[in-house]
């Protein structure tokens, strides 16, 4: 009876125990993280009799948590993967919509531009139609501002996104090292304390959704915790502290440092997956591209534009100036250049843009060992041949591959120490330094500065006419100073061309001060033969590098004369409008080749490189969403609570515990009998 009674009570104990675990589950149906638990029963051991072995009921010997290692690694995986590709899908949209916006976007301020140059080349004397021309260019100005202010604004999201995140991700490590500091100490006492668990498990999941980690399970129950290439994140109940700071090659740019031990590396290149992953790709790969291109396209509309301007004259004859800020004015040149928080010196530098037309979108990457400067191309990598000249030193830069020159030069206000870094920006601010100078309408060069004649005027200021049918074309400048020197100019006109047949076609003598030059500049001599009938481009150049380009056509007689004079008094020409209205299909943008491209073109491969990038974003997101569902299910087909399960267990276990009361009221009973049989 004694037996009988232990064995009832065991399974009374037993029983309840499971009815516990089974009300443990369903109270924690909605607890984030939780994994399902049973209680694990056995028999207790048997007595041995003569009549062989009898059992002595059962006990738990475990409450055993439901969780597969395999399976959380998965989730925890699919999770990180996930944010890291919604946070670029939440960036490069906004981006997106930016760049394409017809209120934001670059387009239609350029359509804008050209519209009404167009227009003023109709009229070139009209002020109206010169003064609509000033108002697009303040708007073309303010597109490219107004879109570098958005995307700098993006920066400084991210810049304080990353500064929240690392502060979350430190609450979330401490988590988990006081964690394992709980589970080590509840484990020595042989049991796994699976809440605990549990909460470590979600702890390091919703790490993961803010930044790539590496899990290694070690002794006593703990887990190692790492990031990026395998630095130290939580090494037991030791955790190290991710801070985001202002880089110390760019403070605008935020870098992710880890501090342990008093030691602080930089592992922003490092760090990949999760929230802050997904920000820090997306500012490598789009934002740092959208900024540089931008900027590319803001430089070289202003380099382009002023340029021709300053090869025409204005309506009183001037030579042309500027609509557009100088690129190189001190204050965008000293922008430019970036020392490293660490230098040692204090030298600083100015970079010109000397050439936009082999400009790249890319930053560089400067640096100095105290014999050598070293210079790196930072969107591809590749090294660059720096040539050095003077005192301080004037650095040029050449793609040793291609021979290209990039375009700029840098101007340093002294040797640096050994060990001193630089960032070159060329590109980045450009569309926020755009601006309009403050120029009048009738200041706009609209004409030509030099104009062609047929025919010549005798010495009684009579027209004379040819008597062949010799034509020359309009002259064009296409090479000198800008704005153009008009006193070289008047000094080496008017010039007189005599034509002078010969059996293969005809030749006409440059004075003195004046030469015949390719299309590079190189002196042509003999004088080249024109053959007669054909059209035939010229291209003559005098002392002061002024170089101009004619056609001539038809067929000159003996003696015919051909005249090149300054332009004065050519309100009514529109040839240097037509220059400018040409601009918009020329293409001058570098970076694309051997042909470069032309102002939409560049702009256009920027929205259609961002499109591109956010469908293919989207796309994956969407498949990244699908895999961490996946993932989840197939995790809590083994850990998540089941309510129908639960109940049913309930019930079963609510049987068992009455069967087993019910085997002490037999027990019970007995006892009374035979305590009955002696009274």
């Amino acid at each position: 009876m004694a037996d009988l009674l232990s064995i009832g009570l065991s399974g009374l104990r037993t029983t309840q125990t499971s009815l516990t675990v089974t009300g443990h589950n369903i109270a924690n149906i909605n607890t984030p993280g939780y994994s399902r638990q049973e209680a694990v029963s056995q028999t207790n051991i048997a007595q041995f009799t003569g009549a062989g072995y009898i059992g002595s009921g059962s006990q738990t010997v475990d409450v055993r948590r439901l969780a597969s290692d395999f399976l959380t690694s998965q989730l925890r995986t699919a999770n990180s993967q996930n944010a890291e590709l919604q946070a670029f899908k939440s960036q490069i949209s906004q981006l997106d919509g930016l760049l394409s916006d017809a209120t934001t976007g670059i387009t239609p301020a350029l359509q804008k531009f050209f519209a009404t140059l167009q227009t003023a080349s109709q009229d070139p004397s009209s002020i109206p139609a010169r003064e609509a021309v000033l108002a697009q260019a303040s708007g073309l100005s303010q597109s490219f501002n107004t879109l570098y202010d958005q995307l700098d604004k993006q920066n400084t999201l991210i810049n304080q996104q990353l500064g929240a995140l690392t502060g979350q991700v430190n609450s979330l490590a401490q988590s988990v090292g006081d964690l394992n500091s709980a589970i080590a100490r509840t484990k020595a006492a042989g049991a796994d304390p699976n809440d605990l668990i549990d909460q470590r498990d979600q702890a390091i999941k919703q790490l993961s959704g803010m930044i790539g980690i590496q899990v290694v399970n070690q002794d006593a129950g703990q887990v190692n915790l790492f990031i990026g290439s395998g630095q130290p994140l939580v090494v037991g109940t030791s955790v190290s502290q991710l801070s985001a700071v202002a880089g110390a090659d760019d403070p605008s740019r935020f870098q992710i440092m880890l501090t342990n031990g008093g030691t602080s590396q930089n592992v922003t290149n490092q760090v990949s997956g999760g929230e802050m992953g997904g920000l820090l790709a997306y500012r490598d790969t789009a934002l740092d591209q959208a900024y540089n291109t931008l900027g590319q396209l803001a430089l070289t509309i202003s380099d382009t534009v002023n340029k021709q301007l300053g090869q025409g004259l204005d309506l009183a004859g001037n030579a042309g100036k500027s609509l557009f800020k100088d690129i190189n004015d001190p204050q965008s040149a000293a922008l430019r250049v970036i020392g490293r928080s660490g230098n040692t010196s204090a030298v600083s530098g100015a970079l010109n843009i000397d050439n936009t037309s082999t400009l790249t979108n890319s930053d560089y990457r400067l640096s100095f060992d105290g014999t050598n400067y070293t210079a790196r191309r930072v969107s591809d990598n590749t090294e660059m041949t720096v040539s050095a000249s003077g005192t301080p030193p004037t650095l040029r830069f050449t793609d040793p591959s291609t021979g290209a020159d990039q375009g700029f030069s840098l101007s340093l206000s002294g040797t640096p120490n050994s060990g001193d870094v630089f960032t070159l920006q060329p590109t980045r601010r450009g569309a926020s330094l755009i601006d309009n100078t403050a120029i009048d309408a009738s200041q706009l060069a609209f004409a030509g500065a030099t104009k062609a004649t047929t025919g010549y005027k005798n010495a009684s200021g009579v027209d004379v006419a040819n008597r062949g049918s010799g034509v020359v074309g309009q002259p064009n400048m296409t090479e000198g100073s800008s704005p153009i020197d008009v006193t070289a100019l008047k000094a080496s006109l008017p010039l007189d061309l005599t034509a002078n047949v010969t059996a293969d076609g005809y030749t006409m003598d440059l004075p003195a001060g004046w030469s015949y030059v390719d299309k590079d500049g190189a002196a042509i001599t003999p004088a080249p033969t024109f053959k007669a009938g054909e059209q035939s481009t010229v291209r003559i150049q005098n002392d002061a590098g002024q170089r101009f380009e004619f056609t001539l056509s038809g067929t000159p007689q003996q003696g015919d004369r051909f005249g090149i004079s300054f332009n004065a008094g050519g309100v009514s020409d529109n040839r240097n409008a037509q220059n400018l209205v040409g601009l918009q299909t020329k293409p001058t943008i570098g970076g694309f080749g051997t042909t470069g491209a032309t102002y939409t073109q560049s702009y256009g491969g920027l929205v259609e490189r961002v499109g591109s990038l956010t469908a293919q974003v989207r796309t994956n997101s969407a498949a990244s969403e699908a895999v961490l569902k996946q993932a989840q299910d197939n995790r809590d087909s083994l850990s998540a609570v089941n309510l129908d399960e639960e109940a049913a267990k309930l019930i079963q276990f609510q049987q068992y515990y009455s069967a087993s009361a019910q085997v002490i009221q037999v027990a019970r009973s007995l006892f009374d009998t035979l305590i009955g049989a002696f009274r």
